[in-house]
């Protein structure tokens, strides 16, 4: 299939045989492990850390070589696409990421133009390359992207928001500037990502974080609508290989069915939805992906161990499964722990695969 020396995951999202379960982790590099603590404070700051490609670089390697992981993900943020259309993104500790000039008229939504990814998002592209080189074929490395609709709610809402009022009120009263900006979005996003397939992207990932936020109706209309937009723009063929596509709505067990009907590949499921459940409900028309809690990685490895089996035997025999958490995982984990979930999916995951497959 490639000439990597472990697809597992890339075989694993287009329900290809394969020997075990492949796993990585949301947020795999970050602040849990005292290695990519220090790189932060060589960085100075989190935006320094991101827009430096050789920093960004090293701390995308550092889970490979702790834990063995079977996929890198760029190392990266969800918001430089608004920083890159002028928005002024600034992150202040304890109080999460800022715009300095969010979209609130017609005429801000107007003013939105799409960023060339080469210009404006150079700093992440020359990171996607130099992390290509730097793993040397060893795994395969992930791209990944905000969705339209979880940009959109940054945007508007100008950082982050319990209630959504602002974005939700854009949307209720003026949905055709609503549409206009998330159009706009798509085909940023959908730019970001062909220009990060490029660079050596192996597969891409939307991460739709706050469509769980949404009534059904919504959902499919501002959120589902665009992720779809995107998938379509996607240049999904590179040296005669397909890059898999990833869909991830946080909260979006309620709209697996019509997710799968988008064209991405896999699923990300949370850890609020039954993954059996999930399989039997999307049947073989996509990979999924997950779905352990987060804070399991809290409790004594024993129960990290059985809770991996769970999720194991929830999905079942036979491809088509990466393992994953169910969101990210949280800064003060303790980095042994992660170990013990990497390990029992090693170990427990081959019973669910035919032999040599």
């Amino acid at each position: 299939m490639s000439q990597l020396q472990n697809d597992l995951f890339l075989r694993a999202l287009l329900r290809q045989p394969v020997e075990r379960t492949p796993s990585w982790m949301m947020r795999q590099a970050g602040r849990y492990l005292p290695e990519y603590r220090a790189v932060r404070a060589k960085a100075g700051s989190f935006m320094q850390l991101c827009t430096n490609p050789e920093l960004a670089c090293e701390v995308t390697m550092q889970p490979l070589e702790r834990y063995g992981f079977d996929a890198a993900i760029l190392f990266s943020d969800i918001l430089t696409i608004p920083d890159a259309m002028g928005l002024g993104l600034s992150f202040s500790e304890g109080e999460g990421p800022q715009f300095a000039r969010p979209v609130r008229t017609g005429g801000d939504i107007a003013n939105l133009a799409v960023p060339d990814p080469e210009v404006e998002l150079r700093y992440v592209i020359d990171a996607v390359r130099l992390i290509k080189t730097n793993l040397q074929g060893r795994v395969p490395l992930i791209g990944f992207s905000g969705s339209p609709w979880t940009l959109a709610t940054y945007m508007v809402e100008g950082k982050s928001s319990k209630s959504f009022q602002k974005v939700k009120s854009l949307m209720f009263e003026q949905p055709q500037l609503m549409h206009q900006m998330l159009d706009t979005l798509a085909q940023a996003v959908a730019a970001y990502l062909n220009a990060q397939i490029a660079a050596g992207a192996d597969a891409v990932m939307v991460f739709d974080t706050w469509g769980g936020m949404l009534s059904h109706a919504d959902y499919l209309e501002f959120s589902l609508r665009y992720a779809r937009q995107v998938k379509e723009l996607l240049q999904t063929q590179r040296d005669g290989r397909q890059i898999p596509t990833i869909l991830f709505t946080k909260g979006g067990g309620l709209w697996l069915e019509a997710m799968a009907d988008t064209g991405y590949d896999a699923l990300g499921l949370d850890w609020q939805t039954d993954i059996g459940q999930a399989r039997a409900r999307v049947g073989d028309r996509v990979a999924l992906q997950g779905n352990m809690d987060p804070i399991t990685l809290y409790a004594k490895p024993d129960v990290i161990r059985a809770k991996v089996g769970e999720v194991l035997a929830g999905f079942g025999h036979g491809s088509g499964h990466v393992f994953n958490l169910g969101h990210g995982i949280l800064p003060d984990i303790d980095p042994e722990h992660v170990k013990v979930m990497v390990d029992a999916v090693r170990e427990l995951s081959p019973q669910y695969h035919a032999a040599g497959a």
